[in-house]
């Protein structure tokens, strides 16, 4: 009988050391696994905390504790902005050597004389009239002020752009007499980052100090790209308002030594070179027997330019209405960064109704973004009530039905 009781005893011991051996050597690697860097395109620091894309993983994740957050914030001064903490590692952890600094991280309080500091060759001189006086129709047409920084991070290979501020800005709502603005910020040419700050609220002079950290840009491609800002208010029960934008080439600017900062005039948006909107194929078919409306949407040509880039990215949304209530919708594939997209894609519209008489039917031309709303490029209404060739087009349906009927129609504003 002490035979098997001992032999228990020693079982029971080693399934012990055996689960606790297993939680160890699960807990080492976890940690190990940690300590990689995440596969991220960027990092985004608000207001000093580090926020990971959520496209990119299903939880938000912090890159400090709370500890030493308060750590931090007790030893810096309330009226300082804590840059430090855009030089933590990848862990959260504060590294012992510090990168070169040109600036004082005083700048909280900093007055436009500081952002003046490190311009020479990178500046225009439109962008120093924001230091001197205007004259009362400069005022007229001034959009504002917005405040930046750009840093190369060359242990992590990452550009790193800080948005700080935005001043001055034009009162978009005209009942509050101010504006909700943002800024959305696009890599050129190739448009493959694009990110954009939170919204604030009934505010002129918005300070966002959000920082976009982009990894995987060789320092030697950064004299090869362009910043692009783009200033808007939001607006709940309609398309956002354009305020303006900003176009900084960083051909010439030199980012070795340390954070730049620098401020630019905010512009009005660029207007389209062309006075149209480009052109639409598309080709029709009524079924009489069936009561269908075959519509194909085939190419567009000549597209005016959405942004700065020059390229966009269109599809084509099909609307369907019936006494000018839209029953149905449809829309095609998005074709990437061309200004000459071929569709060809075949939709089929039920009719409720006998006959084409209440029927109408509409194109709008969008420019896919993924950072904000869909652009209008432009617009085409086919119906017995349309002016130009599409009237001349449902009338040529109406009247030879079975038969595909395919024209060109240049697109009006959207």
């Amino acid at each position: 009988d002490e035979i098997p009781t001992v032999v228990g005893i020693f079982s029971a011991f080693g399934l012990v050391f055996s689960v606790s051996l297993f939680a160890w050597i699960c807990c080492q690697r976890k940690s190990s696994k940690s300590n990689k860097t995440p596969p991220y395109k960027f990092v985004h620091v608000l207001k000093g905390v580090d926020i990971y894309p959520e496209n990119l993983n299903s939880k938000k994740k912090f890159g400090a504790d709370d500890k030493s957050e308060a750590k931090n914030k007790s030893a810096t001064p309330k009226n300082s902005l804590h840059l430090d903490l855009e030089k933590r590692d990848l862990n959260g952890n504060f590294p012992k050597t510090t990168t070169k600094m040109q600036s004082s991280p005083d700048l909280e309080n900093s007055s436009p004389k500081h952002f003046a500091e490190r311009k020479k060759d990178s500046v225009s001189p439109d962008s120093l009239k924001s230091i001197t006086s205007l004259s009362s129709e400069d005022k007229q047409d001034k959009l504002g002020t917005l405040f930046f920084s750009l840093e190369y991070n060359f242990e992590k290979k990452a550009f790193v752009v800080n948005i700080k501020e935005a001043r001055g800005l034009p009162a978009m709502d005209e009942q509050s007499m101010t504006s909700d603005p943002y800024i959305k910020m696009t890599i050129l040419p190739e448009k493959k980052h694009k990110v954009k700050t939170r919204v604030l609220r009934k505010t002129l002079d918005p300070a966002f100090d959000e920082t976009f950290t982009f990894y995987g840009i060789p320092y030697s491609q950064i004299q090869d790209l362009t910043l692009h800002f783009m200033v808007l208010s939001f607006d709940r029960f309609s398309r956002d308002d354009v305020i303006g934008e900003v176009l900084i080439p960083l051909a010439g600017i030199e980012l070795s030594e340390g954070r730049l900062l620098m401020d630019r005039e905010i512009i009005k948006r660029n207007v389209r070179k062309s006075s149209g909107r480009g052109e639409l194929l598309v080709s029709l078919c009524y079924q009489s027997t069936t009561n269908t409306l075959t519509v194909v949407v085939l190419k567009a040509r000549h597209l005016p330019k959405s942004d700065v880039s020059g390229l966009s990215d269109p599809y084509v949304k099909v609307n369907l209405y019936h006494a000018k209530k839209r029953i149905s919708k449809k829309k095609t594939h998005v074709k990437k960064c061309t200004p000459n997209a071929v569709f060809n894609e075949l939709f089929v519209f039920d009719i409720p109704c006998e006959g084409l008489d209440d029927i109408s039917i509409e194109f709008l031309v969008l420019d896919s973004d993924r950072g904000s709303r869909n652009e209008v490029i432009g617009r085409l209404t086919l119906g017995s009530s349309a002016d130009g060739t599409g009237g001349e087009h449902w009338k040529e349906i109406c009247e030879y039905p079975r038969r595909q009927i395919a024209k060109w129609h240049m697109l009006c504003d959207g």
